[in-house]
């Protein structure tokens, strides 16, 4: 592939509901602009995006793709992004190196909850987009119900700039609104000029006035022009479109079908016409020598630095590391810096990526995406650049995962295995993470929900040839007292020769402090118990809440105060004082009121104001307090409430089915409280049957 100029680039983003049609859009793509010579079909399992096994099995994205696509003399980085919320971090990678973005809308199914996501994603990251219609060769397609929907949710910047023509159920042509022309498809992405059938005009001309209307507010000689009814030029109108369609006043909606590749042609010149190329955008950076911020600003004329946005690790291509550059041209054998590892980093040859299909290429100017294989020391968000100006850029903003279940290694031995490939997929994956609970003696993966979890149990298996089995996790539980007691407890043992005796009166009560295990005080008087067995006593303390009685989890917010005993001056040691101390805890806190203490998180719910009754609902069934509700952007609810611990599992799919998927949740650990007595006896039970 040629090497392009930062102004000849753009780095589009594919943004919609999982469905929608972006694979097949790729596919489309590429083969009208001679990359390919076939289509590949995501039913065959044979499409650039989708190349890994699990995608081809499960017939839809998991990871975002780079493919790049030639066309009008310029560069189009292609990011095929996932559909499915599970692989959200996918999509935040890609938004984070995109400078504007396709919102794909199935034609058939219409605006989705996919699609206000993509339109959130894009006003977040400030992006300039275009909606594309799919599915429209399809009998019950409906563009007029898209274009209406869309235009309803956001307003007057709706700008739909073609118009489908359709005979006998079937997409046989489209009118140019801009052009106001009719043209006829004649084959795979070809098409000739015809006339504007009659039924089309009504719609047509709501169509034209609107982005005439449109043209007409981006100055005061085209405002003047247009309530003197005078003819804007096609030339002015696309010049106007550009400046609108950057500054985001305008958002285009195209058309055509996908498996036809009708309409695709014409997206791919508005993204090189309409589209920003990348040093139309800011870029700053702090660059580490000086502490002051540094303005790459994608000029190729600056110092070599660029941006780790996404890592791919395959067991048989090996790892490559995908980067935006931000400024200066990036040749082949240049050594660069990693500010974040402090490590040089060599690059060897440099690549762009075709799906999973590295292209060698000689240098990346500021503004183009690119492949670098085997970086050691680089992970995804790091900054890359020359040693004499170290750099360092803003770290994209990752979806925090919350949902988690506890893995056990199915076949003995591949715990290493497992760890390893885990730690690769992780490299790839920032939305994924493990986290080893020593307390319950399990090991907790976290993710985006429970598909996501899922799939990556399905990837060890396929791709490293290692299992695992996902479970419930256990949850930390507390054991406290309510009450005191007082006990006497003699530990005495003979069996010739040197025997073991110790002998201590205690009393246990509670602290009043559930973030400490125990308080141990000693009020003995006139040497009953000699102070230099006070750290016997204490040690055996220690180990005896480690594991509480009641059910085996850590005890918290015990007094211990330790007021007489007695000793044997040849037969007494540490030892048979620790062994006393420790018979006499499990019997004093069993008499004194024990009881199960739970975690209770508190949990902040964002839904839009129509499912909060349902939501809150739901969250006193899972035993939850709901505490208050907050308005919030787009006319969402944030509901704060208590729930225990116990409650959250499954929450992630119970929350996106009642919601249809809107519905997002964050929590953090809050306090412990006393369980319910149901809760405790059954928690009691279940620790009983595991020993």
């Amino acid at each position: 592939m040629k090497v392009y100029r930062t102004d000849e680039i753009r780095n589009v983003v594919l943004l919609g509901h999982g469905g929608s049609g972006k694979t097949s859009l790729v596919e489309a793509m590429s083969y009208v602009s001679g990359a390919t010579n076939r289509m590949g079909k995501i039913a065959d399992g044979n499409t650039i995006s989708d190349f890994d096994k699990e995608e081809q099995k499960r017939e839809f994205s998991i990871s975002t793709t780079l493919v790049p696509i030639e066309w009008e003399k310029a560069k189009i980085n292609v990011l095929d992004t996932p559909g499915y919320f599970d692989f959200v971090g996918e999509v935040e990678e890609a938004v984070s190196a995109a400078d504007a973005a396709v919102i794909v809308v199935s034609g058939k199914a219409g605006v989705e909850v996919g699609t206000e996501k993509a339109w959130e994603l894009c006003d977040k990251y400030n992006l300039p987009r275009m909606v594309y219609v799919t599915e429209m060769d399809v009998d019950d397609a409906s563009f007029r119900q898209v274009v209406q929907d869309l235009t309803e949710r956001y307003g007057k910047v709706i700008a739909p700039h073609f118009q489908p023509i359709r005979e006998n159920e079937k997409l046989v042509g489209y009118v140019n609104v801009i052009k106001n022309a009719g043209r006829r498809f004649t084959g795979l992405g070809q098409r000739e000029e015809c006339e504007i059938p009659d039924y089309c005009k009504p719609n047509l001309e709501i169509y034209r006035e609107k982005l005439l209307e449109a043209v007409a507010e981006t100055s005061e000689e085209f405002m003047e022009r247009y309530f003197a009814g005078e003819e804007f030029s096609v030339e002015e109108i696309r010049s106007a479109m550009r400046t609108e369609v950057m500054n985001g006043s305008i958002v285009p909606v195209a058309m055509g079908s996908n498996l036809q590749a009708q309409g695709v042609t014409n997206l791919l010149s508005d993204i090189v016409r309409f589209f920003p190329s990348p040093d139309c955008k800011e870029c700053v950076g702090i660059n580490r020598k000086t502490n002051e911020i540094y303005e790459a600003n994608y000029d190729f004329a600056r110092a070599k630095s660029a941006y780790v946005f996404k890592t791919m690790v395959d067991p048989f291509i090996g790892k490559y590391s995908f980067v935006k550059v931000c400024s200066g041209v990036l040749k082949g054998e240049d050594t660069l810096y990693n500010s974040d590892s402090e490590v040089e980093e060599k690059l060897g040859k440099l690549y762009t990526m075709c799906g999973n299909k590295p292209v060698e290429i000689s240098e990346l100017f500021a503004g183009d995406i690119g492949a670098i294989a085997k970086l050691s020391g680089t992970k995804t968000g790091d900054t890359l650049s020359a040693k004499g100006t170290p750099l360092i850029y803003g770290k994209t903003e990752y979806s925090k995962p919350y949902t988690y279940m506890k893995y056990v290694v199915k076949n003995k031995g591949d715990e290493d295995k497992v760890s390893q490939a885990l730690q690769k997929m992780m490299a790839e994956d920032v939305t994924l993470k493990t986290v080893n609970d020593s307390e319950n003696r399990q090991t907790l993966l976290y993710g985006m929900g429970d598909q996501h979890l899922e799939i990556v149990a399905s990837k060890l298996a396929s791709r490293y040839k290692c299992e695992i089995v996902l479970e419930t996790p256990k949850v930390a539980f507390r054991e406290t007292i309510k009450k005191t007691s007082d006990v006497d407890t003699k530990y005495k043992k003979q069996s010739g020769g040197h025997g073991q005796y110790g002998h201590v009166k205690m009393k246990f009560g509670p602290s009043g402090d559930l973030e400490t295990p125990y308080v141990f005080e000693e009020t003995v008087v006139g040497g009953a118990v000699p102070k230099n067995y006070f750290p016997a006593v204490e040690k055996g303390l220690q180990e005896s809440v480690a594991k509480g009685p009641l059910a085996g989890y850590p005890v918290v917010g015990v007094k211990a105060t330790l007021y007489d005993g007695s000793y044997h001056p040849v037969d007494s040691s540490e030892m048979a004082f620790k062994t006393a101390t420790s018979q006499a805890f499990k019997k004093g806190f069993m008499e004194a009121g024990p009881v199960l203490l739970e975690p209770i998180a508190s949990v902040k719910v964002i839904v839009p104001d129509d499912y909060t009754g349902d939501v809150m609902g739901d969250l006193n069934k899972r035993r939850g307090r709901v505490l208050g509700m907050n308005p919030v952007a787009n006319g969402c609810q944030e509901i704060v409430a208590d729930i225990p611990m116990t409650g959250l599992f499954g929450y992630c799919t119970t929350l996106r089915s009642m919601t249809g998927g809107r519905g997002t949740y964050s929590y953090e650990f809050s306090r412990y409280e006393q369980a319910p007595s149901d809760v405790q006896a059954a928690e009691i039970a279940k620790r009983a049957a595991e020993e």
